[in-house]
């Protein structure tokens, strides 16, 4: 299978053999990505459905995250799919709405049941890793990451705003003078963020604990402890450091998630079609006005795009 740089020959070659018709040679980038789509979902026979946002190459524009209006472009992509061959879902994306998520897993599971497997052939952080725990299981490479699933509100973290909190009331208690110093640090939050921090942080842990147990860990004695191991893990605000930390697959796959690994033996195919669709996303994204895909093997596309 083709590479990043005779991927984008071949585009470049299909406008060349179709200079004399404009609107065809326009259409060069959907061609090639459908042709290997479609070869991806051939090689596995499971349906699939891939869902990139440009944030890597378009990370000032709006509408990048994971939001309700997805669920529409899910909706498209499953209609008149035959469900009983499953889905695979290739994820590239930066997260978003917790809610949002909650919704489009709930419908992908009443479409597909726990008969989904997640894609990441790069990044699939913080909501992306939320949905990608919600399969039964996570196909990653060598070059794939998952992030911290712990909530941000505004931008701040809540487990941050938390042990803010916690700091100013420790410190005041024994020195209060230095409410002075915290006045200014608290008072910036507005009424009622300390609350939605933390039902934020319920609200997730409890979506990703229920999926894990019921999907990845499904009739596992031990599946409610291993849910419990691994949201502990991913939502470490102490341990990860960051929001945007990168876990590669070993780590995940030490944490107790379902791993399959794309350089495993015997999975040559899979591996180079995996990658050359990925190729194809990202040139699309970056080549063209679109910010956001969500598209199936039979070509079916909710694509957004910047307006020129």
């Amino acid at each position: 299978m083709p590479n990043w740089s005779e991927v984008l020959q071949e585009i470049n070659d299909y406008i060349k053999n179709n200079a004399g018709d404009p609107e065809r040679a326009r259409q060069a980038v959907d061609v090639v990505r459908r042709e290997y789509l479609k070869a991806l979902h051939d090689h596995t026979g499971r349906n699939v459905i891939a869902y990139y946002s440009g944030f890597l190459s378009k990370p000032t524009v709006a509408g990048l995250d994971l939001n309700d209006e997805d669920k529409n472009g899910f909706m498209m992509a499953v209609h008149q799919m035959d469900r009983k061959q499953g889905m695979d879902l290739i994820l590239h994306t930066p997260g978003g709405s917790i809610a949002a998520t909650q919704s489009i897993v709930d419908y992908l599971r009443k479409m597909f049941g726990n008969n989904i497997r997640a894609i990441v052939p790069q990044i699939a952080m913080s909501a992306g890793t939320m949905i990608a725990c919600s399969c039964r299981s996570i196909l990653m490479g060598a070059q794939s990451n998952l992030g911290p699933i712990d909530p941000n509100l505004r931008d701040v973290p809540c487990y941050g705003v938390i042990q803010e909190f916690r700091r100013a009331y420790k410190e005041i208690s024994k020195d209060p003078t230095k409410s002075l110093i915290w006045q200014n640090i608290i008072g910036q939050y507005r009424p009622t963020f300390l609350s939605q921090c933390e039902n934020s942080i319920k609200l997730s842990n409890a979506f990703v604990r229920d999926q894990l147990a019921t999907v990845m860990f499904d009739g596992q004695v031990d599946a409610k402890d291993k849910a419990r191991r691994i949201v502990r893990q991913l939502t470490d605000y102490q341990g990860n450091k960051t929001h945007n930390r990168h876990i590669h697959a070993e780590e995940c796959e030490t944490m107790g998630l379902v791993i399959e690994h794309l350089e495993a033996d015997g999975q040559d195919v899979l591996q180079d079609l995996v990658l050359t669709v990925h190729h194809c996303f990202m040139l699309t994204l970056m080549n063209t006005g679109t910010y956001k895909i969500i598209e199936n093997q039979m070509g079916v596309a909710f694509v957004r795009q910047i307006q020129m």
